[in-house]
């Protein structure tokens, strides 16, 4: 009898067995009477007490991706205009973020400054076309002027414009806009019922139906079409984007064959599997699966094996084996099949049929390299196995290592690294694993909770069957922990107590008042601890030397909530684009990292003058480290820590940020006396007195002026501070520039020969502090000016502050 094996990418090395389930199947009495006390493993206290090591989220594809919005960057989609009843206009979406959107209305191009954010589940969407069947309106919004008036410029009416801006242009698709599917993620549109076709185990040309009988966190445990309860040992358990599931109806579009899996055909007959494929059929057709699903499925790519091929594949038939096999069979440019080599003389054929990128199959020599074992072939004569001697002998060839993926990246796994992986003997299980050894590709795992011999597996590194510490609480599905776990918390089943009655809360007039009002993370959702709140922009706050004020006030009050990486993401994108310099900013947070933060890597761009520069940064995954981290990234761009934090200010910052400057100088200058400057950029506490500061030598000016003035002239507008230049060609000043506003400073500017750049005084928020401490190069680098015209304006500047020695620092 010919033998097969189901392509599992994680459980390459399964081995059907029946063992004690360790209770996982049994039904627990919640009844008070009975009430008993249950050990939750608790993989934090775990790792902390044994000194293990979480392999890194990002290592995870299948897990990221899963994770994804179900909407695409660059869909359209009509948006109701809040101002005007009934009418609507176009946006694209330029980002996700969970449920949220943000969008930006047709006519602002590549202009970002009015995107704003909006919520799938609350806000008022709708497909492209949706208004011309409804008989809306479309038109922009009428309280904004500057896109009416843009695209008027260019174009005689909407519809001229509409018609050039859809074109080519995909739309959010209907489903997603609207019913029960609304605002969810891509894994979550596969609901309990839905049906799918699923490629037979044995030949790649056969499909047949099956349904979801449950959704973990996209995994999909699938029963075919036909079988009822009483075969649930049948079921089977795939990832969402495993490549053997298909749409329904996939297989008669490719003039492929829909027949029953080959080892279910005898539990019924031909006319009673056929009226399970008219069942399937039309279940599918009553609640068709959206094609969204299928949106990162993988395109296999063509292979490049020859009949007779030899090569080492991973035994799907023994535990921790790796064997020669031979290609044996060819169906099409996409499969083939291998067969075990076999010497011996009662040998069965085993046989699985394989493509280019199966998991488990490696070229020749792949074990020797490795340092790993190979098996010999049944039968095999010596001592030794060889691979030379056994090729010449049997005059075949070694398939090509062009045939095989890159069979040496690890993708980030190690030795000693902790994950969540299924038991291949118990597909429904999921349990705490170690990796025991790393040779390329393949990983060696040690099960825990589960018996030796059967302990041990060897997997793929782009396995959908492995996990990331946490996704099994993340996705409420229970986890066998190890048969003895270190650490265990002790809950009670089935104890409810009523609420007890809190004490009186504090008198109004007596609580203290706090400015912040922090917003509590929402573990609501399935991955509620990968989630986070609404992070705000809190633009009053001391934007530092990096960040550029104007800019930081046009960006959106908050981003999120939504998936935390995603949130940092878009958060980080908007704070280096507000910088005067956005490649220095890139490059101080490249260096940011804690050990002690579960983060990813991400890759980040900035653009300033003409050149995109790229890097890559860390950003944490968990929720309840988003405040320690935005606080250490407020602290390497010396602004304040409330710049954006999960905590909205909404008054005066309890950081007092409002004394700062620019350039952090209001505790060396005051009107007729001196502060010290407090140790740590903190205030003296109150109280003390202040050390005197030593006094600041005068100095000659940098540039000294060519041609003097013979008179005295007032060069400033009204209302502006005065400034007199005297016979000496020096100016007299009529008030401290220390107190000079960012108004003055620009009227100043404007009084000069540099008035052409007094907008870049407003719009970098430049008051007379800040101003009297701009040198050449900080002109030059912050305001991006040439040599020339930096100079002329440090002229203007330096005459400024020999004004203010003269008068005001003595």
């Amino acid at each position: 009898m010919q033998s097969l094996a189901q392509e599992q990418p994680l459980a390459l090395t399964a081995v059907k067995s029946h063992y004690p389930t360790n209770g996982k199947e049994e039904e627990v009495n919640t009844d008070a009477d009975s009430m008993e006390e249950e050990a939750e493993f608790n993989w934090e206290e775990y790792m902390e007490e044994t000194g293990a090591n979480a392999a890194p989220h990002t290592t995870f594809k299948h897990v990221e991706i899963s994770l994804q919005s179900s909407f695409q960057p660059g869909m359209k989609l009509e948006v109701a205009n809040k101002s005007s009843p009934d009418t609507y206009w176009m946006a694209t979406i330029i980002t996700t973020c969970g449920q949220l959107l943000l969008l930006r209305y047709s006519g602002y191009g590549e202009d970002r400054k009015a995107d704003f954010w909006c919520d799938v589940m609350t806000a008022e969407l709708h497909p492209v076309g949706w208004c011309t069947q409804n008989n809306k309106t479309l038109m922009p919004p009428e309280d904004n002027i500057y896109l009416r008036k843009a695209i008027k410029e260019k174009y005689s009416d909407w519809t001229e414009f509409l018609v050039q801006d859809l074109t080519g242009a995909r739309t959010a698709p209907a489903n997603l806009l609207e019913g029960p599917l609304r605002g969810k993620n891509t894994m979550d549109l596969i609901f309990e019922g839905s049906v799918l076709e699923l490629q037979d185990i044995s030949c790649p040309l056969l499909y047949w139906p099956v349904r979801v009988i449950q959704n973990v966190g996209g995994r999909l445990r699938l029963r075919y079409a036909g079988l009822s309860e009483d075969h649930q040992a049948q079921d089977t358990w795939l990832f969402y984007l495993d490549v053997r599931l298909r749409p329904l109806g996939w297989a008669l579009e490719n003039r492929l064959t829909l027949e029953p899996p080959t080892g279910l055909r005898s539990l019924k007959n031909a006319p009673d599997w056929q009226e399970a494929l008219e069942d399937a059929r039309l279940d599918g057709q009553k609640n068709p699966l959206p094609l969204e699903v299928f949106k990162d499925h993988v395109d296999l790519p063509e292979h490049s094996f020859k009949m007779g091929m030899k090569l080492e594949m991973v035994s799907p038939w023994e535990q921790l084996q790796i064997c020669p096999v031979s290609v044996t069979k060819v169906y099409n440019e996409i499969y083939f099949q291998v067969t075990l080599d076999d010497l011996s003389v009662d040998a069965m054929p085993r046989f699985v049929p394989r493509h280019a990128n199966s998991p488990g199959i490696l070229p020749v020599q792949w074990c020797l390299k490795n340092g790993v074992g190979l098996e010999r072939p049944r039968g095999y004569e010596g001592q030794d196995f060889d691979w030379a001697d056994y090729l010449k002998q049997g005059g075949t060839e070694a398939a090509p290592d062009a045939c095989f993926p890159d069979t040496w990246q690890n993708r980030g796994f190690a030795k000693d690294m902790w994950l969540e992986a299924v038991n291949p003997h118990r597909p429904a299980e999921v349990c705490v694993a170690q990796i025991t050894q790393a040779r390329g590709r393949l990983l060696w795992l040690r099960l825990e909770g589960v018996a030796k011999p059967l302990s041990e597996c060897i997997v793929d590194v782009e396995s959908m069957d492995i996990f990331p510490v946490g996704w099994c609480e993340a996705n409420a599905y229970p986890l066998t922990p190890p048969l003895k776990p270190v650490c265990q918390k002790q809950k009670k089943i089935a104890v409810v107590q009523p609420e007890k009655q809190l004490a009186p809360s504090q008198p109004l007039e007596t609580a203290p008042v706090n400015l912040c009002q922090p917003v509590a993370m929402d573990p609501g959702s399935v991955n509620g601890r990968y989630c986070c709140s609404k992070i705000f922009v809190n633009h009053r706050c001391f934007s530092g030397p990096y960040l550029n004020k104007g800019r930081i006030a046009e960006l959106p009050q908050a981003v999120g909530p939504g998936k935390c990486t995603l949130v940092l993401k878009e958060l980080l994108s908007m704070l280096i684009n507000a910088a005067y310099k956005p490649g220095r900013v890139l490059k101080e947070l490249q260096d940011l990292e804690d050990t002690s933060w579960d983060s990813q890597e991400e890759t980040l761009k900035a653009k300033y003058k003409g050149k995109t520069y790229r890097s890559t940064i860390r950003i944490v995954r968990l929720a309840d480290q988003i405040p320690d981290f935005c606080r250490k990234v407020c602290v390497k761009l010396q602004c304040c820590p409330n710049l954006f934090s999960p905590v909205l200010v909404t008054d005066k910052c309890p950081e007092n940020c409002f004394v700062q400057t620019k350039t952090k100088y209001t505790y060396y200058y005051g009107k007729k006396r001196k502060l010290s400057k407090p140790m740590g950029g903190e205030e003296a506490a109150e109280g003390e007195l202040a050390k005197p500061t030593r006094r600041r030598k005068k100095r000659k000016a940098i540039f000294v002026q060519k041609k003097r003035r013979s008179s005295a002239v007032d060069y400033t507008p009204a209302g502006s501070p005065q400034v007199v230049v005297e016979e000496e060609g020096q100016l007299v000043l009529d008030r401290n520039p220390l107190e000079w506003s960012v108004d003055e400073v620009v009227q100043f500017i404007n009084s000069t020969d540099c008035a052409s750049l007094a907008n870049i005084f407003q719009e970098q928020d430049i008051d007379g502090q800040a101003l009297l401490l701009l040198t050449l190069p900080t002109v030059q680098e912050c305001m991006d000016l040439k040599l020339g015209p930096a100079i002329k304006l440090c002229h203007q500047i330096e005459r400024v502050k020999v004004a203010f020695y003269r008068q005001y620092a003595d």
